[in-house]
């Protein structure tokens, strides 16, 4: 029972929080959408923050625990990262409101950043060092292009979060039906794998840097009596 009305309060606020927005949802509706009184919501989680924080801490553990997965399995670089960015669609698809949600709340209150990043490590710092050490192998071995952990990133959350962020005003523009969009998620999912696999295939045109020499060039000295 206590687990249910905890679940409950959990699952009444994601709902409250993507619909109306962290401000304007207070532990009262909360507490009556989850069927309970607002003593509880207190009692479980004692603020609106750490209700919030959460309920983002319960999404960002199935993220990265699939992440952690995703290295155990894939036998190449390249099956890792296409289930990394196809996982991380997936997840936004199943959750389409939480970009715009978390995008308002650390603009408005960066400070959470820092509360959150202490909720999660050590698990992002230990996944984070296996695709460093994926990623460095890959450049090492000229199979991808030199490039950091982070524009990598940048790449994929920007490219998967842009069309969740963009799908209110899509739909109201295009007269986009449901269906339609949900082919349009198919589609944009498979498109995203490629580009950012696409990305960091090797320039062929750079040319590689030949490596100077240590000192000036030797002079060879002629010998002697030697004839013109």
């Amino acid at each position: 029972m206590e687990r249910s009305t905890e679940q409950a309060i959990l699952d009444a606020a994601e709902r409250l929080f993507l619909e109306k927005g962290f401000a304007r949802t207070s532990t009262t509706e909360i507490a009556k959408a989850a069927g309970c009184n607002q003593a509880l919501v207190h009692y479980y989680f004692r603020t609106k923050d750490n209700l919030f924080e959460s309920i983002f801490e319960s999404k960002a553990r199935i993220l990265l625990s699939g992440f952690h997965g995703i290295q155990g399995s894939a036998t190449t670089f390249e099956q890792a990262l296409t289930r990394l960015v196809g996982s991380h669609f997936d997840l936004l698809a199943a959750n389409p409101r939480i970009p715009s949600l978390l995008a308002t709340e650390l603009l408005t209150n960066p400070q959470r950043i820092s509360s959150l990043r202490s909720r999660l490590e050590p698990l992002p710092v230990g996944i984070l060092r296996g695709l460093q050490a994926m990623l460095d192998t890959e450049i090492a071995s000229g199979n991808i292009r030199p490039t950091s952990l982070v524009d990598l990133f940048i790449t994929l959350v920007s490219l998967n979060a842009s069309l969740f962020l963009a799908a209110p005003v899509l739909k109201t523009i295009t007269g986009m039906s449901d269906e339609a969009f949900q082919a349009l998620l198919r589609h944009r999912r498979e498109e995203n794998i490629r580009i950012v696999l696409a990305s960091l295939r090797p320039d062929p045109d750079r040319k590689p840097t030949k490596k100077k020499p240590d000192g000036p060039p030797r002079t060879t000295r002629s010998g002697k009596g030697r004839k013109a």
